[in-house]
C-alpha cells in the first residue's frame, strides 16, 4: 500500500503543472488586448477560481467575440459571466447588445430592460434600445430613449456617442438645430471624432448648407484612411444640390474601395435614374436591395429601402415582355441557343476561379465552369457567359452584365466554382486578383454573395446561385485576424435568401467540398449528370445531387440548399 501511494505521488510531482489562472493581467484594462484576452482564457480554464474574477474573465471573452461579430459566442460568454456574477447590469446589457448585433431584438430588448432594473441610472442600455427603434423606425421612442441616455451620462467620457446617436436621429426627425446642438456639444468631448463630422455633413445636406456640408465631409474623409462612408455622404451631398457629375465621381470612388457597400449602390442609382439611363439605375438598385445579413445600420437600412422603392418603380416601367419580341443580342464573351420549345427564356453565367495570383492555383474550376457551361447550352440555355479567372473589377462588371441579361429573361441562373470564405458574418467569393492580408479586407476585394443574389433577382421565374466555393481557406496562414476570432476555414456561413431565390452549396455550410481525384469536382460531375434527366423538377433535382455527392465522396461532402423558387411553379431542365 505505502509503495503504491509512493508512486502515485512521484507521477504528481512528474506531470507538469497546470498554469494559474492570470487575474490580475484578466482585470487590467490597461493591459494590451491579446495578453489580457488569454490571461482571461486561462482563468476560464482555471477551475479553483470562481465569483466575480471567473465572470469578468468571461466578460472580456465576450467582449472580444462580440466585436468580432461571433454573437452566438458572444451571448453564451455573457450567460456564462452571469452565472458566476448574476446581478451584474453590465454583463446584461452586453449580452444585449450582442442580441441586437444578431437581428435578435427581442432578446436584446429584454436583457436592455432587464439591466435598468439592476441598475436603473445605467446609461448605455438606454442608448442601445433607442437605436434599435431608430434603426426600426419608430423614432418616437427613440429620442425617449436617447434623452434618458444622454441626462444619465452628464459625467461620462462616452457621452459624445449618445449625442451623436441623438443628433442623427433629430435629423432623421427634421429637428436640425437641435442635431446641430448635440454634434457641437459632442464635438467639445471628442474634437477628433469622424462620426461627428460625417452625421453633421448629413444634417447640413438636409438642410441645404451645401458649403458646410462640404466642409464636414471633405475632413472626415481626410481623416479617414478608406473613406467609403463620408465619400458617400459626399456624393449624397452633390446629388442634393444637383452636381451630377460630381456625385457620381465620389460614389464611384467610395465603390472603388468598397465595392459592395449598399449607401453607394443605392446613391449612383439615383444619378443615373436622373439621367435616365434606367437600365444602369436598375442594375445599381438590384446591388443595393438585395440582403443576407439580418440587421442594417440606421444609413444602410435607409439606402436599402430606397434602393427597393426605386427598383420597384422601374421594374413596373418596362413594357411587359411579348412572344413576338426579337430575340436579345448575347452579351459578350457568351454564346447563344435556340429557345427551349417551352418558350422559356434561361440566362446563366458560369464562373471558374483557379489562376489565383497570391495563393496556390486551383485546377478544377476553369474545367467544371466548362462542363456546366457546355451542359447549359444543351440544355437550351438562351445565352450561357463562360467567364473563367476573373479579377475584382471583372467580376463585378460580369455580374452588371449578367443583371441587365436577367431582367430580360425568365430563369437566370449562377455558377461559381472557385474560392469562398466567411468572414464575419458575410460570404464571400475571392476574385483572382485578391490579397487579403487581413480578414476584413475581404470587403473591399472580394464579391459579396448578395451581389451575386442580386444579379439573378430580375429574372421573372428561376433565380438560382450555385456555389461550389467551399474550399479550405488559402489565405488561412498568412491573413491577419481582426473581424472573426476564428476565421472560416471550411466552407461558407448558412444564409436565409429571401423568397424565390435558391442558393445550393457544394458543401453544407462549415464544411468543404472536395476537387475530387478525377478531371472535375464531385458536384460539379454530378450536377452535369444528374440535370439532363427529363422530367426532373428543380428542388428534387437538387435532392439527387446530394445524394450523388453523398455517394461519391464516401459521406465527406453533402451539398444543401437555402431558399426555394416560387412554390406556385414548377421547374424543369430538361423535359416538361
Amino acid at each position: 500500500m505505502l509503495r503504491l501511494l509512493f508512486f502515485a505521488v512521484a507521477l504528481v510531482a512528474a506531470a507538469p503543472a497546470l498554469a494559474a489562472g492570470d487575474v490580475d493581467t484578466c482585470r487590467d484594462l490597461g493591459a494590451e488586448p491579446a495578453a489580457r484576452l488569454a490571461a482571461c482564457e486561462s482563468v476560464i480554464a482555471d477551475d479553483k477560481i470562481t465569483g466575480k474574477s471567473k465572470a469578468a474573465a468571461f466578460g472580456v471573452r465576450g467582449e472580444a467575440l462580440n466585436k468580432k461579430r461571433d454573437y452566438d459566442g458572444a451571448i453564451l460568454a455573457f450567460s456564462a459571466a452571469l452565472g458566476a456574477d448574476p446581478d451584474n447590469a453590465s454583463y446584461i446589457n452586453s449580452r444585449g447588445i450582442a442580441y441586437s448585433n444578431k437581428g435578435d431584438d427581442e432578446h436584446a430588448l429584454a436583457d436592455y430592460g432587464l439591466a435598468l432594473q439592476f441598475r436603473p441610472t445605467f446609461a448605455s442600455p438606454y442608448n442601445n434600445r433607442g437605436l434599435i427603434f431608430m434603426r426600426n423606425g419608430d423614432l418616437s421612442r427613440a429620442l425617449d430613449e436617447l434623452n434618458s441616455a444622454v441626462k444619465l451620462s452628464s459625467k461620462s467620457p462616452n457621452r459624445y456617442i449618445d449625442l451623436t446617436n441623438r443628433g442623427r436621429l433629430n435629423t432623421l426627425l427634421k429637428q436640425y438645430d437641435a442635431a446641430l446642438a448635440d454634434f457641437a456639444e459632442a464635438q467639445k468631448i471628442n474634437p477628433d471624432s469622424v462620426q461627428i463630422l460625417n452625421d453633421r455633413c448629413i444634417t447640413y445636406t438636409e438642410m441645404a448648407r451645401f458649403d458646410e456640408a462640404l466642409a464636414d465631409c471633405s475632413a472626415a474623409i481626410a481623416k479617414t484612411p478608406k473613406p467609403i462612408f463620408p465619400l458617400t455622404s459626399r456624393g449624397n451631398l452633390y446629388l442634393a444640390k444637383g452636381d451630377l457629375d460630381a456625385a457620381i465621381n465620389d460614389y464611384n470612388e467610395a465603390l472603388k474601395i468598397g465595392p459592395n457597400n449598399i449607401r453607394a449602390h443605392a446613391g449612383r442609382g439615383q444619378v443615373y435614374e436622373k439621367r435616365r439611363d434606367f437600365s444602369a439605375a436598375r442594375s445599381d438598385y438590384r446591388s443595393a436591395s438585395a440582403a443576407l445579413t439580418k440587421v442594417d445600420d440606421t444609413d444602410t437600412a435607409i439606402a436599402r429601402r430606397l434602393a427597393k422603392e426605386r427598383l420597384a418603380a422601374l421594374m413596373a416601367a418596362l413594357p411587359a415582355p411579348s412572344a413576338a419580341s426579337p430575340p436579345v443580342k448575347p452579351a459578350p464573351g457568351s454564346t447563344a441557343a435556340p429557345a427551349p420549345a417551352g418558350g422559356l427564356r434561361k440566362v446563366a453565367l458560369i464562373i471558374g476561379n483557379g489562376a489565383y495570383r497570391n495563393v496556390r492555383q486551383l485546377d478544377n474550376p476553369p474545367r467544371d465552369a466548362k462542363l456546366i457551361a457546355s451542359t447549359f447550352r444543351d440544355l437550351g440555355f438562351a445565352t450561357v457567359t463562360l467567364a473563367p479567372d476573373l479579377s475584382r473589377d471583372k467580376f463585378f462588371a460580369a455580374l452588371q452584365e449578367f443583371g441587365a441579361e436577367a431582367e430580360k429573361s425568365d430563369w437566370a441562373v449562377v455558377y461559381y466554382a472557385g474560392h469562398g470564405m466567411e468572414v464575419g458574418g458575410v460570404n464571400y467569393l475571392i476574385p483572382t486578383d485578391a490579397k487579403l492580408a487581413a480578414d476584413r479586407d475581404a470587403e473591399t476585394q472580394a464579391v459579396a454573395l448578395e451581389q451575386v443574389i442580386a444579379a439573378v433577382s430580375g429574372a421573372r421565374k428561376l433565380r438560382l446561385v450555385m456555389l461550389d466555393a467551399c474550399r479550405d481557406n488559402p489565405f488561412e496562414k498568412t491573413m491577419q485576424h481582426t473581424i472573426a476570432l476564428k476565421l472560416v476555414s471550411k466552407g461558407l456561413s448558412n444564409i436565409e435568401p429571401e423568397a424565390g431565390f435558391m442558393v445550393v452549396y457544394a458543401a453544407k455550410h462549415g464544411e468543404t467540398a472536395l476537387d475530387g481525384e478525377a478531371a472535375n469536382s464531385p458536384f460539379a460531375t454530378a450536377l452535369a449528370h444528374d440535370i439532363k434527366e427529363p422530367h426532373i423538377e428543380v428542388r428534387k433535382l437538387f435532392d439527387i445531387v446530394r445524394d450523388d455527392v453523398w455517394t461519391a465522396t464516401k459521406h465527406e461532402q453533402q451539398p444543401f440548399t437555402y431558399g426555394s423558387p416560387p412554390g406556385r411553379d414548377d421547374f424543369y431542365f430538361a423535359g416538361k
